[in-house]
């Protein structure tokens, strides 16, 4: 009688970082190639989990917890090289949980310092570098095996061969990406990507290094289908995150046109080039859900675009900018300063450029060196210093911190100027809005200038102390949002601004408005029955609400609303039916 074979357990891990993010957004996703390593060994048979450790520093008896739970074999870690020690860390507990279970780095991380890690780290047996689906499959399949022998015949793998690093030959890069299993039916995610690889140099990206400069692409079909698998799940807003979603146009609007076409009603942003958008392209994008564009203009100077190797011109910036804000499609832009020659005068470059492309989002970074970079080469030849440096508990270093003519109090300084000019031109960059005169787009400006208003009146910018008259700013784009279309969060929106200003009327006369047009609107009832309330007409409020008993929202306020009217048995009536509600 033939003896079942066990099959093998696969827990794959995104470690925690060290560093506390003030968007804990920036870090909180799972990388894709996670996701998509995953989906190869599932379609394979074998029985994989995935552990989102991005917040799980601070409490390790949680991954404890798992790690006993799911007693893996195979614990595989996602390394983006600021996550490191974290998955140092947890390498150590697997250790501790299971001593025979083989712990595997990959990741961009883990490609650029896989010798360091074999080095300096007995926890860590094996290191897959570059691409992972097929390395990592046939790692596993050979650790069935549990032959004596090492893996030397598989491409793209590093460990240690008679006690010191070792690494197999390069594995050639996938020619067909749509030939890989796709995630989207193993999982559930929001970041998506079109390409692998970006044809650019920049000097303080690792991708160059990475991917070679080569880019390859996934069909339309396989990049549409995956979307509408997770439309399924419940996915209605993804981040496309590809260096450049927009190298091959005629792609994307295919892509743009399917979305359309199969009405997936999705909301996504992305990430592009100044010098890869036009405007049938960007009038594409924004029809089929597009909200917003990242771009990386990184300086205003000339000079220190040339040191990050660049190549885009002012001309290039300011057409895109103008471009895609006149298509209704938020345009934000990447900024990093500290680099080498940063000066008053660069910086001032800088803010001349932003009060020139007027962004309505912009993020500013300190310039970083991480390995794989152009700039972490020069620095080690600069100083002699090797991947050593990495031994320490740190996520990052930070360039000023090699080089002698910048102080840490410059440098920061250059970030409060950025920031703080940025943020007080806002209302103004808002104020100058200018979106093309398309009547197909009226509902879709709508949405934009709603979207955007909320932000000034509820998100970002209304806490932000540096934007200065941030309600009077929402006030203006809400009322310009219903000048295209009745937008239902326009009305919403506003009735809330003017609630808050304790001007009652103004904000019954809004959300009256906005029902006329929205009659189903739970937030619309909610929120005219609030103002009216605050206005001492009850009736008129508990009528609003009437309208939706089954909702536990509008019951809640229509205990209220019966209580201040005085009402004690309506009250217990509507106390009794949110009993009932919340025993369902």
């Amino acid at each position: 009688m033939a003896v079942a074979t066990r099959i093998m357990k696969i827990l794959l891990v995104y470690p925690y970082f060290l560093d506390k993010r003030i968007n804990e957004e920036d870090v909180s996703a799972i990388p894709m190639g996670l996701y998509s390593v995953g989906a190869m060994l599932r379609a394979n048979g074998y029985a994989v989990d995935i552990l989102n450790g991005h917040n799980l520093g601070k409490i390790p008896h949680r991954i404890y917890q798992v790690l006993g739970d799911k007693q893996p074999d195979v614990v595989g870690f996602s390394i983006l090289h600021a996550n490191r020690w974290g998955g140092i860390d947890i390498a150590r507990m697997v250790r501790k949980v299971n001593p025979n279970a083989t712990v595997v780095f990959g990741g961009v991380g883990a490609t650029f310092l896989w010798k360091h890690f074999l080095t300096h780290f007995p926890e860590i047996d094996y290191v897959v570098r570059g691409e992972g689906e097929h390395s990592f499959l046939e790692l596993i399949r050979f650790l069935e095996k549990e032959k004596a022998a090492m893996p030397t015949n598989i491409d793209g793998l590093a460990f240690r061969k008679k006690g010191k690093p070792f690494k197999t030959r390069d594995r050639e890069p996938l020619a067909d990406l749509d030939s890989l299993p796709m995630p989207a039916d193993h999982f559930t995610f929001q970041h998506i990507s079109l390409t692998r690889g970006c044809p650019e140099g920049c000097t303080f990206c690792g991708s160059p290094a990475f991917w070679k400069r080569r880019v390859r692409f996934h069909s339309a079909d396989y990049f549409v289908s995956q979307m509408a698998l997770l439309r399924e799940k419940g996915v209605t807003f993804f981040f496309v995150s590809d260096d450049t979603f927009t190298l091959k146009r005629d792609l994307v609007i295919d892509i743009c046109r399917r979305i359309v076409e199969r009405r997936l009603n999705v909301v996504w942003a992305a990430i592009s080039r100044v010098d890869c958008v036009d405007e049938e392209l960007l009038g594409w994008m924004r029809r089929a859900g597009c909200t917003q564009i990242s771009y990386g203009v990184e300086s205003g100077s000339r000079e220190i675009r040339d040191r990050y190797r660049k190549r885009i011109s002012e001309a290039a910036i300011c057409r895109a900018f103008d471009l895609t804000v006149r298509y209704g499609i938020m345009a934000r832009a990447y900024f990093i300063y500290g680099a080498p020659g940063e000066s008053d005068r660069t910086i001032d470059e800088s803010l001349a450029l932003l009060r020139r492309i007027r962004p309505l989002s912009a993020i500013f970074y300190i310039l970083d060196l991480f390995p794989g970079t152009a700039f972490y080469e020069d620095y080690k030849q600069r100083t002699g210093a090797s991947d050593d440096i990495w031994l320490d508990r740190v996520e990052d270093m930070l360039y000023f911190e090699t080089d002698e003519t910048l102080s840490k109090k410059t440098v920061l300084d250059f970030g409060r100027r950025l920031r703080q000019s940025y943020h007080a031109l806002l209302p103004e960059f808002a104020e100058k809005i200018d979106l093309v005169d398309d009547p197909d787009l009226y509902p879709l400006h709508a949405d934009f200038l709603s979207r955007l208003a909320l932000t000034f009146s509820h998100g970002d910018y209304a806490i932000n102390p540096m934007v200065e008259n941030s309600l009077e700013t929402a006030i203006m784009l809400f009322e310009r949002s219903l000048g295209y279309h009745p937008d239902h969060r326009a009305f919403w929106g506003l009735g809330l601004v003017y609630q808050h200003l304790r001007r009652f009327d103004k904000s019954v006369a809004v959300l009256q408005r906005g029902i006329d047009h929205h009659k189903t609107s739970v937030d619309l009832h909610m929120a005219l029955a609030n103002s009216l309330m605050r206005l001492n007409r009850y009736p008129e409020a508990r009528e609003c609400l009437e309208a939706f008993p089954e909702h536990p929202r509008i019951v809640e306020q229509l205990i209220r609303c019966c209580r201040f009217m005085g009402d004690r048995e309506g009250e217990q009536n509507w106390i009794g039916r949110l009993d009932t509600l919340q025993q369902r």
